[in-house]
């Protein structure tokens, strides 16, 4: 089975999640995740309709964005501080900001190249030890205080779920969505501008139960690269 397959299938089945859930499936972006492979398979990818790809290697980033600038680049890894004027030249969207001090730095690095980059905030909903993120409870001041920034966009919030365990993948998705409304209600009851559309979350284990729960982007990578999901 070709990529270009593997895309459609996982495109036709976030579809049909999307329709039993009552969404409607343009409003969930599929993300297709390209970190694993080189730009022969990103092409098939765009040939079959993938619009956005996530990498989460500054260096991969560049180097497939200057190959593909027709469609957008999601950053979805670690963020290191030396390496943050990079992904802000070459990201469409930041899914995992995850320390406070990178906000100022991030709305540095895009003041100097004349945008406002969008981004989102990493939760660690589920309190692993082992997964990065803002707890739940700082959420709401770190967009307070970063409010200020004139060359950002705290677009929403991102997270992880523990793999294979039901239950907590669904506490883990059902409580992003909603302390986005808590947060998103709060804030404004402040007088703080905040609209927080975006939610990632959701992978190619559990992506189904996130449609349920609101996500706007699913990060998908095995399902649509490797040839083990055939």
């Amino acid at each position: 089975m070709s990529t270009a397959t593997r895309f459609q299938r996982i495109r036709n089945e976030l579809q049909k999640e999307c329709e039993k859930a009552g969404r409607n499936p343009q409003d969930v972006l599929l993300l297709a995740v390209s970190k694993t492979v080189d730009t022969d398979q990103v092409a098939q990818a765009i040939e079959a309709g993938a619009t956005a790809f996530g990498e989460n290697r500054p260096d991969e980033l560049l180097r497939k964005q200057a190959v593909f600038p027709q469609v957008q680049w999601h950053f979805i890894g670690n963020i290191q501080s030396r390496r943050i004027p990079d992904i802000v030249f070459a990201a469409t969207l930041i899914h995992s900001v995850s320390k406070e001090a990178h906000l100022a730095k991030i709305d540095s690095a895009a003041e100097k190249l004349g945008k406002c980059q969008r981004l989102l905030l990493e939760v660690n909903v589920s309190g692993e030890e082992s997964k990065s993120g803002f707890s739940p409870d700082e959420v709401e001041g770190v967009i307070e205080r970063a409010s200020g920034l004139s060359h950002i966009v705290i677009e929403g919030l991102m997270t992880m779920a523990p793999q294979g365990d039901k239950d907590a993948i669904i506490a883990t998705f059902s409580g992003l969505e909603r302390l986005r409304d808590t947060v998103q209600a709060q804030l404004q009851n402040k007088g703080v501008s905040c609209h927080l559309s975006a939610l990632s979350m959701g992978m190619t284990e559990d992506w189904p139960y996130a449609v349920g729960f609101g996500t706007t982007i699913v990060r998908i990578g095995r399902a649509i690269f490797s040839d083990e999901f055939e």
